[in-house]
């Protein structure tokens, strides 16, 4: 198979077809029609085998997971996806491995009504880059900047899981199947917030979506604000699973520094907070606040039990 029957069959003639999109797969470059008053939310991510991911990863569960990284991003950006691109190298053109990381893709892409465009393949080390498209209401684009000294920080879902799976496969951590299988589908299923990216629009003073870590993640708010922050570590929201496994020590490092969650996390004022949380509760998101915006700009003070907190684990470095 050659790279243009790969493309035909896995990508041109799969997939949802939008109405704004004027040219698709098959040219050289994609044509789309943006809805009046709104901007273009634009977001880009590699992953690459051994690195983002193990070298035997269910396919299936790859293409759903490359995917909805991408649309992390958007959601934290309040943005409704609409159209991505996919880069994908291949060592080769294994038939069975595109069948199954394409339905995945394709499963994903249905489900939030994005169509595949245009993209990429090349022949050498399995890596997966996805440039995801959606629109965002003028002006109306959630931002890492404007969070404000008294606003509430929030959280929408459960971390931690995800790094577990991983140092659990790598064999630090001795986890029933039961357990082991619930986390690994955290890290390789994930669930983009897209609609509560959506609800926090006019309400959310900023968002970031967690991919390098709670303390990581919440960093960049405070650098682009200004601000300082006090987060309560008890607070943070874990997985039944998680406290079943581990000790609140063992979990409390992935829940804060771990990353691979892709949950988000926003600050709030408080005339906001309670329409914020009835809003997200009829998408079924139990956001949880699990501290404030106060303190020294830039810096981030644990507590735990009332009593500073401290942990060697900053986050995810790339480099």
């Amino acid at each position: 198979m050659d790279e243009f029957e790969l493309i035909s069959r896995f990508f041109k003639n799969n997939g949802i077809t939008r109405k704004d999109v004027d040219l698709g797969i098959g040219d050289d470059g994609a044509v789309v029609t943006v809805p009046e008053n709104c901007q273009l939310v634009v977001t880009t991510d590699t992953l690459i085998s051994g690195v983002h991911f193990f070298p035997d990863m269910d396919p299936r569960a790859l293409g759903h997971r490359a995917l909805a990284v991408n649309l992390s991003d958007l959601a934290a950006m309040g943005a409704e996806p609409a159209w991505i691109s996919l880069a994908l190298t291949l060592p080769e053109a294994d038939i069975h491995w595109l069948e199954e990381f394409t339905a995945g893709m394709h499963e994903i892409a249905e489900y939030f009504n994005v169509q595949i465009i245009g993209g990429d393949t090349t022949k050498g080390p399995l890596t997966i880059s996805v440039c995801a498209k959606g629109t965002v209401p003028n002006g109306k684009a959630l931002k890492r900047s404007g969070a404000k000294n008294g606003d509430w920080i929030y959280v929408s879902g459960p971390l931690g899981d995800s790094g577990v799976a991983i140092e659990a496969q790598k064999g630090k951590h001795n986890l029933s199947p039961r357990q082991l299988e619930a986390v690994k589908k955290r890290f390789e299923y994930p669930s983009p917030r897209v609609a509560a990216g959506q609800v926090l629009r006019g309400l959310a003073s900023s968002a970031i979506d967690i991919s390098d870590g709670l303390i990581a993640d919440l960093q960049h708010i405070l650098d682009l604000s200004g601000v300082g922050a006090i987060i309560d570590v008890e607070k943070v929201p874990v997985s039944d699973v998680l406290k079943e496994a581990l000790t609140q020590d063992e979990y409390l490092p992935y829940a804060l520094a771990y990353g691979d969650d892709y949950e988000l996390l926003f600050t709030v004022p408080e005339d906001n907070k309670g329409m914020l949380e009835i809003n997200l509760r009829q998408y079924g998101v139990e956001a949880v606040c699990i501290g404030q915006i106060k303190g020294n700009a830039g810096e981030i003070e644990l507590l735990k039990s009332e009593e500073r907190f401290e942990i060697n684990e900053k986050g995810y470095q790339h480099f």
